[in-house]
């Protein structure tokens, strides 16, 4: 099973940056967007290839017409929450309202509810597991916001699988697609999406690709805009993760939807056998799973 999702956010969308981070301030920079968006919708029909598209709510919020339009193509549609916050830094209720909003825009768009979610930079972590509760809590079934890894911006080493499962919550269980990982010199490394994915040669790209059984991919318009402008006050490091491999990071996911069978994340809902399933326990007790 391979499923195929792109975050639907613009090239300022960055996470961790001061320069960036203000929502007052995201009108201030030339969307590209449209530009993204019509490259890659175009990519996607010319193999009949359906997608997850979790859709940013400030997004939605300023540029309707583009969801409509993805909606319109035949795409499965979540939310990747409004604002763009670590879900780590805010509280509880900031993070329900935050959510809820997302939830409620997006579906005033396309006309039908939506059912899932996946935090930016998959920023729920250990000590935030109570997310859970109330993504569930909020009407979602499916969420796709665990990265089994370390990262700069969280994620959960001690996830136990990578793989779908079920999270317990007692009345209203999630059932979720975490990230899919390889071992690399001892450490766990996702190669599906994002800088990792252009970084990656493309031959070991399609070894892995082709010895996985799960794959989870994450993809950002930005990932195949090698016009876009340079986000202000990044540092070097930064820099180089955000901005290396965008000129061939589109021919190299074109190859790859060429060689393999994807699925977007509803009709991979429907593939999975659920009563044979792992569990995962994610009642907040304020413990690490």
């Amino acid at each position: 099973m391979k499923i195929l999702t792109f975050d639907f956010e613009d090239w300022f969308h960055l996470l961790d940056n001061e320069a960036t981070a203000s929502v007052a301030g995201w009108k201030n920079f030339p969307s590209r967007l449209g530009k993204g968006m019509h490259a890659l919708l175009n990519m996607l029909d010319r193999h009949d290839q359906k997608a997850t598209f979790f859709i940013l709510g400030w997004v939605a919020d300023n540029y309707p017409s583009l969801v409509k339009e993805i909606s319109a193509r035949g795409h499965h549609i979540g939310s990747h929450s409004y604002s763009h916050q670590l879900v780590y830094r805010q509280t509880p209720q900031e993070f329900r309202d935050d959510l809820a909003k997302s939830k409620d825009i997006i579906e005033g768009i396309i006309g039908r509810p939506i059912d899932s979610y996946r935090a930016p930079g998959f920023s729920i972590v250990s000590e935030s597991l109570w997310a859970f509760e109330i993504i569930a809590d909020l009407g979602f079934k499916l969420d796709s916001s665990v990265f089994p890894a370390a990262r700069s911006h969280g994620g959960i080493v001690e996830f136990p699988y990578a793989e779908p499962c079920i999270g317990l919550l007692g009345s209203s269980d999630l059932r979720l697609f975490p990230l899919n990982s390889r071992q690399v010199f001892g450490k766990s490394f996702v190669y599906s999406g994002g800088g990792y994915f252009r970084l990656c040669p493309e031959f070991l790209l399609k070894y892995w690709f082709k010895r996985d059984n799960y794959v989870m991919t994450y993809f950002h318009p930005r990932d195949f805009d090698p016009d876009q402008p340079v986000a202000p006050g990044l540092g070097y490091f930064r820099y180089f993760k955000s901005y290396v491999g965008l000129s061939g990071a589109l021919h190299k996911l074109e190859k790859l939807i060429r060689d393999h069978e994807f699925v977007a994340l509803d009709d991979a809902d429907r593939l999975v056998d659920w009563s044979k399933a792992k569990t995962v326990n994610l009642l907040n007790s304020g413990k690490h799973i």
